[in-house]
């Protein structure tokens, strides 16, 4: 009776430290994202699927599109409310974690989230003074799509170079009129691509890091934007001020671009399928060529992270964190449910799955996109302070300036060095 009693009573403790233990362990984290209704549906059911297998972790989701997204998340970093896990971009680093503290260090994490996956070259990009604050979910550049039916409909082969790129501008006006042009691009566009030209010319990029200030010269600021200036003024692409009239809705959403009237763009890989989508049949997007200057060693091309996965520095439970971002990237069902909605993926995991299965092709344009990127010399890395908001803004004043007549591009080129010297100036102090 002794030994029954006693077994019952080790049976009651077991049960209830189990269930203590249980309820020690549960775990309720937040995750934030910005993105379309497709990444919010496949990312939701990986959500699902990672809590189905972890019973003990609850996940709350938090996503947007991409208006305001980097203001709300300002706002809650500086509250330390702050979702435990946030998707982040590549140029954000500098605003949150200068020195590497604005986030979780990952490599504390390692036995949850498997690094091996990823080339250290690609988590280099993502670590500031060792501390590896972010996992890059995949890499994207800038290059060229264009319309097959209106080029074809204009009679000019995709360029090869630049000059043949100015000549396509006049073409398309001659022969389709003033309302087509080969290429649009937005402020951002035409600032990437004329990194592209300048480096391919001088072999120097446009940031200095270790001086905080621009590396071009007065006159290569001048070249900078009379090159701008030339490619509005051959009919390359419609100024900011013929653009400003379409309103301020997305570019792929505007009529121009669904009827071909804007016949390309030079755009990230990783996000194309929404610009070819728009279109209308049976016009699609092809991969053009990527215009080169002779004797170039460099193409100038703007590689970056598309997006990366982070752990808030102030979460409570970074390791169902690490978890729950490793479940995402690396493991089958988290790859599966993901596919390419962020990019071709970095994890070499992703990668074998999504071949193996036809996810991958490479006459997939954000593939093809991708190849032809890794195919073109391209060892001059960008800047994040590049890409900083204050001098994309910057930017996007000095064109304007340039189209509605109000500097020349000389008067625009020295007030946007010495203003943008300040810019960097205090954003690497």
């Amino acid at each position: 009776m002794k030994k029954r009693l006693l077994q019952v009573l080790i049976a009651s403790s077991i049960t209830m430290f189990a269930h203590q233990s249980f309820a020690a362990d549960q775990v309720d984290l937040r995750m934030s994202w910005w993105g379309g209704n497709s990444r919010h549906q496949m990312t939701l059911k990986a959500i699902e699927e990672f809590q189905k297998q972890n019973p003990n972790i609850k996940v709350k989701s938090e996503y947007t599109g991409w208006d305001g997204h980097l203001s709300r998340l300002t706002t809650q970093i500086a509250g330390g409310t702050e979702p435990d896990v946030m998707q982040t971009n590549w140029n954000w680093l500098p605003i949150f974690s200068k020195n590497g503290t604005g986030f979780y260090d990952l490599n504390t994490v390692g036995e949850y989230l498997d690094l091996t996956q990823f080339d250290p070259k690609e988590l280099k990009t993502t670590t500031v003074n060792g501390k590896l604050n972010g996992i890059p979910i995949s890499v994207t550049a800038r290059v060229f799509y264009l319309n097959d039916v209106t080029w074809k409909n204009a009679g000019v082969e995709y360029p090869k170079s630049w000059d043949e790129l100015m000549a396509a501008g006049k073409k398309f006006k001659e022969v389709l009129g003033d309302k087509y042009y080969p290429v649009v691009l937005e402020h951002q566009d035409s600032f990437a691509l004329l990194r592209s030209y300048m480096i391919q010319k001088h072999n120097i990029d446009i940031v200095n890091e270790e001086k905080k200030k621009f590396n071009y010269t007065p006159e290569q600021w001048v070249e900078f934007f009379q090159m701008y200036k030339d490619m509005v003024d051959s009919h390359v692409m419609p100024s900011s001020k013929y653009f400003a009239s379409f309103g301020k809705s997305n570019m792929y959403e505007m009529k121009p671009w669904i009827t071909g009237e804007f016949a390309g763009t030079y755009m990230w890989n990783s996000t194309i399928k929404k610009y070819s989508d728009n279109l209308q049949p049976p016009a699609k997007l092809e991969l053009g060529n990527y215009p080169m200057l002779e004797g170039a060693t460099d193409a100038g091309l703007f590689f970056k992270p598309a997006q990366m996965f982070s752990i808030a520095k102030s979460s409570k439970h970074p390791r169902e964190a690490a978890m729950l971002i490793n479940f995402l990237l690396n493991s089958k069902e988290g790859v599966e449910a993901l596919g390419l909605e962020r990019g071709v993926p970095l994890s070499k995991a992703a990668v074998t799955q999504l071949r193996e299965s036809g996810v991958i092709k490479d006459t997939d344009p954000a593939v093809s996109g991708l190849n032809l990127a890794l195919s073109l010399p391209h060892a001059i890395n960008a800047s994040p302070y590049f890409d900083d908001p204050q001098i994309v803004v910057l930017f996007q004043d000095a064109i304007q300036s340039i189209d509605y007549g109000k500097k020349t591009v000389k008067e625009t080129a020295a007030d946007f060095q010495s203003q943008g010297d300040r810019i960097l100036k205090r954003a690497m102090r």
